[in-house]
């Protein structure tokens, strides 16, 4: 729904930065409340594209203030862990023209920074991987050389995430076996306080001693 919203507003260009952050902060929360919370309470393994770092950036460069924009998303999950793809500016405009092309908002064309599609591609995707580069250290990116072929840059995405899973799998293990003690020692302790205030309560009631039965007398007729 949000996102049909923010598609309508950027075909019309009439909305500001801070009212699209809003808006994609708005499409975030429900992805997250309905999607990524669920699969990972069911156990699965959540791989996100760009997540909440990319509307950092370029919410960044078009004048946002960067604390306003982490209050705004701050009740996102911190991920286990982020893989940045660096790449430098002359070699990501040349994939893109080879592949699908420049767009609009791809090269910031919305803030005029050049006269043309390509010079504006340029201009902007600089200035969001300078933000990029900044959030490398801030949030501990794991940094890999995209520029490298695509199967060098798998293997160095799978020696980064497989040391992730096994942790999260022996954690999960660990949580198991913790909940499982924690529920049986919770059922000892009951069943060892329920049985000592059955014996404390019968210590507190008297034995009952019956009264003896009378004797009638023997009636006697002369």
């Amino acid at each position: 729904m949000i996102g049909k919203t923010i598609e309508n507003a950027k075909q019309g260009n009439i909305l500001d930065p801070w009212t699209f952050t809003l808006l994609y902060a708005t499409d975030f929360a429900d992805r997250l409340e309905h999607q990524i919370i669920p699969a990972l309470r069911s156990g699965f393994v959540v791989l996100s594209d760009r997540y909440i770092y990319t509307a950092f950036a370029r919410n960044v460069v078009r004048g946002c203030d960067r604390q306003w924009l982490h209050d705004v998303f701050g009740f996102a999950i911190v991920p286990d862990l982020v893989c940045y793809l660096r790449i430098d500016v002359d070699t990501l405009a040349l994939r893109v023209i080879e592949s699908k092309g420049m767009n609009y908002w791809e090269s910031g064309m919305d803030m005029r920074l050049g006269t043309d599609l390509y010079d504006s591609f340029k201009k902007y995707q600089g200035m969001l991987i300078e933000q990029f580069d900044k959030m490398a250290e801030e949030f501990a990116f794991q940094v890999v050389d995209a520029r490298r072929p695509p199967e060098e840059i798998q293997e160095a995405l799978r020696a980064r995430i497989l040391p992730i899973l096994k942790e999260g799998r022996t954690k999960r293990i660990s949580k198991a076996a913790s909940e499982k003690a924690a529920v049986e020692k919770a059922a000892a302790e009951k069943a060892a306080a329920e049985k000592a205030v059955a014996e404390k309560s019968a210590e507190k009631v008297p034995e009952k001693t019956s009264e003896p039965t009378p004797v009638e007398e023997p009636v006697t007729t002369g």
